[in-house]
């Protein structure tokens, strides 16, 4: 859970960050950025929450099946 929220301290980060650079000098290639971030950090927080219901529901029905 720690890596979870270290991972988002980081996006969080990145993203205000390349808002930043974005606001200060009108590149278009920062906000390519921040939107690769998020789509890159959806992506990830999609994959973890499939991974927790695997293991929450299917791995541990299969316990009690057996």
């Amino acid at each position: 859970m720690i890596i979870l929220r270290l991972f988002l301290v980081l996006v969080v980060l990145l993203l205000v960050l390349s808002g930043g650079m974005y606001i200060f000098t009108r590149d278009r290639r920062y906000l390519r950025l921040a939107w690769q971030i998020i789509r890159f950090s959806v992506f990830l927080l999609l994959v973890l929450a499939l991974l927790f219901v695997l293991e929450r529901y299917v791995l541990m029905g299969w316990r009690v099946i057996f």
